[in-house]
């Protein structure tokens, strides 16, 4: 029952993180695409109010017409609308789905006893020391260079020096998975760290300020541009980061941090071309389509260094078990026995007599019949399972599920 009701919450949990993800995206998605669409207004009534663009649009069926004011506007609204629930929501429900998927089974999800053979307590540790580590890092860098010469330049390199180091021992520390998705956890709690310290602070100071009838100071904007500028590049390599989970040939990779570093670069590459396209069609910056061409360069490029290598016949004789099984499916045999003793070897432990993980049986030929498709998708299509290889199935054994699936997944004699 309790892995039962896991799966519900898991499920629940990723449903909202997603929504909220798309609202908090869609939102810091527009607004890039809203100022760098702005142009000086032509009404000599909207210059007056101070206004430093416009932008016409339609949608809808309807005609819209936003305007910005680049420090304050003439008299604050009777409603204005704030953007932070978006971002919080996202992280709070993606710390709990996190919580759910990881850190509650840390022993199984998170921990690879080949690289770090630690007790679920540290390792749960390590892994929220990476939010708390990467934020005070990332924020210092901003203090100390983003407002200096150059200081975008400076800060982009140094940050993304950050992540490469932190993709490093995330992957040399944690499973495969769990390291891919705590880096991108990481980066995202960067984000919306970025809203919570900079972004809304900052807006509710010019609001302060406005209304006690003061100056209002340009910095608060300043800032709070800067940070939403810097959570618009983190958020393809965020996505990439998440969506890898269910994609075992990156994240299972020898060198599996170094491709997420490749596509991450490639995601913030793409996602510059995004950003300058619009001023482009305004004639303010020079044609971006490199930023784009150097990011499909880059995953083009590791899509052809990962290609598996093509697997070498089997030959020599076998010794028992499961290497006897796999001769007699490489001459053929693509019988139940062939399978049962990978199964038996490899499966019984998490998904046997004594434990059935998941509510799921594989030492029957009825439940192994039944759940054959499953069995077939996660351990020979996406590699999944084993859990982080802990029992250490040989591609030549995924091989022979395989080719027992394609023959009919037959459980008889």
């Amino acid at each position: 029952m309790e892995s039962y009701f896991l799966d519900w919450a898991n499920l629940l949990l990723r449903w909202v993180h997603v929504i909220t993800a798309i609202a908090w995206i869609g939102s810091s998605f527009y607004f890039v695409f809203l100022d760098s669409s702005l142009t000086p207004p032509e009404d000599d009534d909207l210059k007056k109010q101070g206004v430093s663009g416009e932008l016409w649009a339609v949608h809808g069926g309807g005609f819209y017409h936003p305007v910005k004011f680049a420090v304050s506007p003439p008299k604050l609204p009777g409603h204005l609308h704030w953007f932070f629930w978006e971002s919080y929501s996202t992280w709070i429900s993606g710390f709990a789905l996190f919580t759910v998927s990881y850190l509650y089974s840390a022993s199984t999800y998170l921990i690879d006893k080949s690289k770090m053979d630690w007790a679920p307590v540290t390792a749960i540790v390590v892994a929220l020391a990476f939010f708390v580590v990467f934020w005070l890092l990332y924020d210092a860098i901003c203090r100390i260079f983003g407002q200096r010469k150059n200081g975008d330049a400076i800060v982009g390199a140094l940050v993304f020096v950050l992540v490469c180091i932190a993709s490093w021992l995330a992957c040399h520390w944690f499973a495969g998975r769990a390291a891919f998705l705590l880096v991108g956890a990481m980066i995202a709690t960067a984000m919306s760290a970025n809203v919570f310290f900079w972004i809304i602070p900052g807006q509710r100071t010019v609001i302060a300020q406005i209304k006690a009838g003061e100056p209002v100071d340009p910095i608060h904007g300043k800032r709070g541009k800067q940070r939403s500028v810097h959570n618009t590049y983190f958020t393809l390599p965020v996505l990439f980061a998440m969506l890898s989970n269910h994609y075992s040939f990156t994240w299972s990779h020898p060198q599996n941090w170094l491709v997420l570093i490749l596509m991450m670069f490639a995601g913030a590459a793409i996602r510059q071309f995004f950003v300058m396209r619009h001023g482009y069609k305004l004639g303010r910056n020079g044609n971006p389509l490199p930023y784009a061409l150097v990011g499909v360069a880059v995953i083009v490029g590791a899509i052809v260094w990962m290609r598996p290598a093509p697997m070498a016949a089997v030959s020599g004789a076998p010794v028992s078990g499961a290497a006897s099984a796999i001769a007699a499916s490489a001459s053929g045999q693509n019988d139940y026995k062939s399978v049962q003793a990978v199964l038996e070897q490899r499966c019984y432990l998490c998904h046997g007599e004594a434990v059935q993980m998941k509510n799921l049986r594989l030492d029957s030929p009825d439940s192994v019949k039944q759940h054959a498709q499953a069995i077939y998708q996660q351990v020979v299509v996406q590699k999944l399972m084993p859990m982080n290889n802990a029992t250490q199935i040989t591609d030549a054994e995924r091989a022979l599920i395989g080719r027992w699936f394609e023959a009919g997944a037959p459980t008889g004699p």
